[in-house]
């Protein structure tokens, strides 16, 4: 596919996070040894699990919730376990809005592709969820495009409250859990952006699982 996404939130009345177009450059998807090339089993019921993100700039550890969204966690869990979110960047930034990753194709350091980044994927997608809990600071979602069933390897961080009244126009971006130590890292992230597609944009070092 070769549509430009929508990708991210401009803080505008219209708001639409694409997700992704899953295609590597001559067609073929992006592929790191143990990682899914489909849509991974659902995170079982009642289970947690711990997801820490180390940049440069500080940790973000992560509560991620199955009662949320058993699809989306799976899939999240699977993609971070495997290592398919180590040495992306968060390619997008909005302050007071969110900040956004999971861009493995055309966002991973060091050969990150200005043209492309928040273009790209995990090379497949995963169905939609209903959304039952607010978009409020340090809730994480999933990034999609404005098609059903697009969301795959791209995730955003609310960075304020006031981000609900938007994010809750389309109210399809599954949420995962939340940020339950680092969102001064988050904001951090944020503060350090020359533009909303930063120019040195931060990486996530490592992503770590742990259970729960």
């Amino acid at each position: 596919m070769n549509r430009r996404p929508m990708r991210f939130l401009a803080v505008v009345a219209s708001l639409v996070i694409a997700s992704s177009c899953n295609e590597a450059p001559g067609g073929a998807s992006p592929q790191i040894a143990g990682c899914p090339v489909s849509q991974p089993p659902a995170l079982a019921a009642g289970e947690t699990r711990t997801v820490t993100i180390a940049t440069d700039l500080g940790e973000m550890v992560i509560r991620i919730e199955a009662d949320l969204a058993p699809i989306a966690t799976g899939n999240f869990v699977a993609l971070a376990e495997c290592g398919y979110y180590d040495n992306v960047v968060f390619h997008r930034v909005v302050p007071g809005f969110v900040i956004q990753a999971g861009d493995g194709l055309y966002g991973r350091s060091p050969a990150v592709d200005p043209a492309r980044v928040g273009s790209g994927d995990a090379g497949y997608e995963i169905q939609d969820e209903p959304v039952t809990v607010p978009y409020e600071r340090g809730a994480i979602a999933m990034g999609r495009t404005s098609q059903p069933n697009s969301q795959g390897s791209q995730f955003f961080i609310v960075l304020d409250d006031q981000a609900a009244f938007s994010l809750i126009q389309a109210n399809n971006y599954a949420i995962l859990g939340w940020v339950v130590s680092g969102m001064e890292t988050a904001d951090a992230i944020a503060a350090a952006a020359d533009a909303e597609q930063p120019s040195d944009p931060i990486v996530m070092v490592d992503v770590n699982v742990t259970a729960p």
